[in-house]
């Protein structure tokens, strides 16, 4: 299993509607997801993290996502709500 950790860093009072526009994003593929605030360390933080049972798991979720008129409407203007982000992926241990 893998565990895919998106972390966007969202402009100044963005980071409540960002979250909200990924969960709505996130129910409309399905599967594992959870979306996290920051309390501590770096403002604005928005963690959208996804488990998947293997990277080709995450790249059919992530080729879902490029393709479905549906989930692309939910992510509508949602590159206006962020200045930054990286992309993390890790395997779990069991």
């Amino acid at each position: 299993m893998i565990v895919v950790r998106n972390t966007f860093t969202a402009k100044p009072g963005m980071a409540g509607k960002l979250a909200a526009q990924l969960k709505e994003m996130a129910g409309a593929m399905g599967g594992s997801f959870r979306i996290l605030t920051d309390m501590t360390g770096d403002f604005n933080s928005v963690v959208f993290e996804l488990e998947a049972e293997n990277m080709a798991e995450f790249e059919a979720r992530f080729q879902q996502y490029s393709t479905d008129p549906a989930v692309r409407a939910k992510m509508a203007g949602y590159t206006d709500l962020w200045t930054t982000g990286n992309r993390q992926i890790f395997q779990v241990v069991k």
